[in-house]
């Protein structure tokens, strides 16, 4: 059941709303450091029970009507990839995580701005990789045209095929700090107000 709704901004470092512990976590639209919760967002506090847990939120009043609009910066998740485009679930749009996927394509044309012939889609996505994307037009069934012919835009999170998080060492090579294995992806230049992305 959620709590009576209480006005939260995220000045500064972020408004400070409570103590944090093992009891009381932070859920959307906040984080925890130095033992407390504090709003990324700025919104409506709200609270809910899971078990034995308290989940601090906060909630603003666009969060159901946001939708990706042509030009908007996306952070998305691949799904699949085939030599012509991959498709992508889009997680979140301008830094608001969504709260239902939107189906996006990052075409082989569109991954990069020069030499796009030479554009090889297995070697810049894989499936499960974290992609910062900009939206281009709404495409066929329902499904959003991506770009990442960007310097900033690209991959900003990979996982490698022995399981470990990987590292950028280039544009095009990412690197296994577990094997030392090198993989090629789209790499983005990566800049901390792209960096948005969800487990769910």
């Amino acid at each position: 059941m959620e709590s009576s709704k209480q006005y939260v901004c995220p000045h500064g470092k972020g408004q400070r709303i409570c103590r944090h512990d093992e009891k009381v976590v932070s859920g959307n639209g906040t984080y925890t450091r130095s033992g407390f919760v504090y709003a990324s967002l700025a919104g409506y506090l709200t609270t809910k029970s899971d078990k034995d847990q308290v989940i601090i939120e906060v909630k603003t009043d666009t969060e159901l009507n946001i939708v990706p609009t042509v030009d908007a910066v996306v952070t998305t998740r691949v799904t699949n990839v085939n030599p012509r485009f991959c498709k992508c679930s889009i997680l979140s749009v301008g830094g608001i995580t969504l709260k239902e996927p939107f189906r996006g394509l990052i075409r082989k044309e569109d991954v990069r701005a020069t030499e796009k012939d030479k554009v090889e889609m297995y070697k810049c996505f894989r499936p499960g990789d974290i992609v910062v994307a900009r939206v281009m037009s709404l495409g066929d069934a329902h499904s959003y045209v991506l770009s990442t012919a960007e310097n900033e835009l690209g991959v900003v999170m990979a996982t490698s095929e022995a399981g470990s998080n990987m590292t950028p060492i280039s544009w095009c090579k990412m690197k296994c700090p577990k094997t030392m294995a090198e993989e090629y992806r789209k790499v983005a230049k990566v800049q901390a107000n792209y960096i948005n992305y969800s487990d769910t």
